[in-house]
């Protein structure tokens, strides 16, 4: 304990030593999402809308817009690349594949730092070795790695601060999740439920790494607090033990909460979304099996969940519920939406979790017909759940059954934003389904925990991707734009009247966000699985994407891999400004043009 108490006062002294008039701070991160500047945290702000106030660049200017400069992460690693970067006083600070971080010059795109996480052989990343982004506090800049680590730098120099083991990576624990900033606490999640772990949230101090509270997502587990100096204490058990999971199945329960989270200073709550349960074959686990594919809401000060809602209750077709859940005002209530894998979209009260309003925003749903406003659950289509195998001739396949949407969702880990202006979210859909059918399975540590086997299938000729605008008051789509690949990148909204978004083809694009009329887009050379930010520096707006194909569409799309198997992978940071008088040159030898439509 002694030794603890002196590592946490040395990572604050070492802190405090780098940061002077450079701290960001708890004020910051929750205004700078409203002002001229930074980008400080994952979702642009806390609540996860990924909108900008920004202006600069809008639906008259946009067709200059051109690129600025570009950033290589060079080497041989070039798999997905899915983060979102974080801004602070003129230096960009982006993740990359396999746990790499780099500082860069944001006016320039100049190198200043790269920190690369020594990754042990034996980790095991269900989809791809991605990183979605960085969290800043203080002078430090903090990442989760695949094998379970969080690492804290320093923000000028690269150098490590603290690092702090999250779980086993043996026993299949991994971490691909932007941490987000609390109050002066740094929340993480953990990923793996396809190898049998336990979903939970943790809180630790920001500036010294120490654990403050823990919260298990599967019910049955106990939750912990600790004191200054580490001690660990009980902090009761997450709902009942063995009220929705039968037997000693919730030992290895997934529901991970690999995704990440949002919160909300109105509320004081963090909002985590959490993953399917294990195994895959429900016919193992009766009852609902809680908080898997559940949103829970956890009071940061204590780690205690306040409230949760289940949008697939005893989930038979991997329906992760680890969707950004995106607070925002409504009829004078705070009120959060949710773009669920399932293929439906809801609207809960922040405060109480109270279901609001529920409707599908894909074409197509076979798992359910609709969902009761009155109880906040599904209706079911009993027929469309996989067959159990114990009840078939020879107990080893039941029976299959096609389902709608597939299991890599309606939406999946690409976030969606919302505009205060139209008040209408920017959903990036995708219509696709799957063979799917049950298997018997036991656990073992490390190893995967399905009991399901699965092909993937598109709906339909033309498109499998659809960003959408999307009332969600009325469960109206206002517009949308069709895309021939799946969509797995995130969108941003601006004060422009802008809505960006990148496509796997390898296009960032921007549109009307009143009209969708697709107003201009630019080809990076690789698929775009990653979200757009945008900032402002020296009196100019910027946007930037990452690029680079991979994720969990190549490893796990079936038939719909096959269609996007000529996307080539790639590894860059592209940023794009309206060139200043006199820089026509640049702009021309950007490819952006205006879209014909």
């Amino acid at each position: 304990m002694q030794l603890k108490l002196l590592n946490a006062l040395m990572a604050i002294g070492l802190a405090a030593a780098g940061s002077a008039g450079a701290q960001v701070t708890d004020k910051m991160i929750q205004s700078e999402a409203t002002a001229n500047g930074n980008v400080l945290t994952w979702g642009v702000n806390t609540q996860g809308q990924r909108y900008s106030p920004l202006k600069q660049v809008n639906t008259g200017t946009v067709s200059r817009l051109a690129p600025a400069w570009a950033f290589s992460f060079g080497g041989e690693k070039q798999r997905g690349q899915e983060a979102q970067p974080v801004i602070h006083k003129g230096k960009m600070f982006v993740t990359a594949s396999y746990s790499r971080i780099y500082a860069l010059d944001a006016t320039t795109g100049k190198k200043l730092w790269k920190y690369e996480h020594r990754l042990p052989e034996g980790i095991m990343p269900c989809c791809d070795v991605v990183n979605r982004g960085a969290a800043l506090y203080d002078n430090l800049v903090i990442f989760a790695t695949l094998d379970a680590q969080l690492v804290a730098l320093d923000q000028n120099t690269g150098d490590v601060v603290w690092k702090e083991k999250i779980d086993d990576y043996a026993a299949g624990y991994s971490a691909t999740a932007a941490p987000i900033i609390a109050n002066g606490l740094i929340l993480t999640g953990v990923s793996g439920g396809e190898f049998g772990i336990v979903g939970r949230v943790e809180a630790r101090d920001a500036r010294t790494g120490s654990m403050v509270w823990s919260r298990p997502t599967v019910e049955g587990h106990m939750g912990y607090t600790y004191d200054n100096d580490g001690t660990k204490k009980e902090a009761g058990v997450s709902g009942t033990v063995n009220k929705s999971w039968p037997g000693d199945l919730w030992k290895t329960g997934g529901a991970a909460t690999w995704l990440g989270g949002t919160f909300d200073p109105k509320t004081g709550l963090a909002y985590f979304g959490t993953g399917n349960p294990a195994p895959w074959n429900s016919h193992l686990r009766k009852g609902d099996n809680l908080f898997s594919c559940s949103t829970v809401a956890i009071d940061v000060k204590t780690g205690q969940i306040k409230w949760h809602y289940q949008n697939t209750p005893s989930d038979s077709w991997d329906f992760d519920g680890v969707n950004e859940f995106v607070t925002f005002d409504m009829d004078g209530r705070r009120v959060g939406g949710k773009a669920d894998r399932n293929g439906y979209f809801y609207v809960n009260d922040a405060t109480t979790g109270q279901l609001l309003n529920a409707f599908p925003f894909v074409r197509k749903t076979t798992w359910a017909n609709g969902i009761d406003l009155k109880t906040g659950r599904p209706n079911f289509v009993p027929e469309n759940r996989p067959g159990d195998p114990v009840a078939s001739a020879d107990g080893k396949k039941g029976g299959a059954v096609f389902a709608a949407p597939g299991f890599l969702g309606g939406k999946n880990q690409m976030p969606m934003a919302y505009s205060p202006d139209t008040k209408m979210f920017y959903v990036p859909a995708n219509e696709w389904g799957m063979d799917i059918w049950n298997e018997p399975v036991a656990y073992k540590k490390g190893a995967a925990y399905l009991g399901s086997g699965f092909t993937i299938k598109p709906l339909n000729e033309d498109y499998i991707g659809a960003l959408r605008a999307i009332d969600p008051k009325s469960g109206k789509i206002a517009w949308e734009v069709k895309n021939g690949a799946p969509l797995w990148g995130g969108v941003l909204t601006t004060g422009g009247n802008l809505v960006f978004w990148g496509t796997p083809e390898g296009y960032l694009k921007a549109a009307d966000a009143k009209t969708g009329k697709v107003l201009w887009e630019f080809q990076t050379g690789s698929g775009v699985v990653a979200p757009p930010v945008t900032w402002q520096q020296g009196g100019e707006q910027y946007v930037a994407v990452v690029s680079g194909w991979g994720g969990a569409v190549p490893l796990w799309g079936g038939e719909v891999a096959k269609k996007v198997n000529l996307l080539e992978q790639g590894g860059m940071v592209w940023v794009f400004k309206i060139p200043s008088a006199g820089s026509a040159r640049t702009a021309r030898a950007g490819e952006a043009r205006v879209a014909s439509n």
